[in-house]
């Protein structure tokens, strides 16, 4: 979560770190990173109502790496029911190749304002959890499988990838979350 405040701080945002539902309304824009695993982060989420209160979120709000799985509707991992502003499911990925997916791989099929400016580019993954390709996708990879790695609907926008870690892309997409 650091890194994407040093990101932040970097295009000249000063960023507040916090779980304050009376801070998070008051926000012009709201970026929910996900660290850790599925299950562990709902419960969190449940015992402070954050899960209620991002359902009903009417400013936009940028799910990263977990935090876009915890957006979608349920996860394999740990068989977790998630926030489900996106009726998509996230599924483990088979074990074909190295899990997790760790590394830079390109985006393809760039779609809304997220990527204004950017065509298919690099950016940098750490997951083994991926959201099925699906109506909301804005971008996709693939890694074992074509997989949806950004979605978007109405306020909500999410990326399976690190943008506070891939570099000038990743700086790029952060600043067109900031101008949305």
């Amino acid at each position: 979560m650091q890194s994407v405040i040093y990101a932040l701080q970097r295009l000249g945002v000063e960023a507040v770190l916090t779980d304050d539902i009376t801070l998070l309304s008051k926000a012009d824009k709201i970026i929910f990173p996900g660290v850790g695993e599925a299950s562990t982060t709902m419960a969190y989420l449940k015992e402070r109502n954050l899960d209620k209160f991002i359902r009903e979120v009417k400013q936009p709000l940028l799910g990263i790496c977990l935090g876009m799985q915890l957006l979608c509707k349920h996860s394999e991992e740990n068989n977790t029911d998630c926030i489900g502003v996106f009726d998509v499911n996230v599924k483990l990925f088979p074990p074909k190749e190295k899990v997790p997916h760790i590394g830079w791989n390109t985006l393809q099929d760039l779609k809304t304002p997220l990527f204004k400016g950017l065509d298919n580019l690099d950016v940098y993954f750490v997951h083994s959890y991926y959201a099925e390709k699906n109506n909301f996708e804005i971008a996709t990879c693939n890694y074992i499988l074509p997989f949806a790695a950004a979605l978007q609907k109405d306020n909500f926008y999410a990326v399976q990838f690190h943008p506070e870690k891939s570099g000038d892309a990743g700086s790029k997409i952060l600043e067109n979350f900031l101008n949305i």
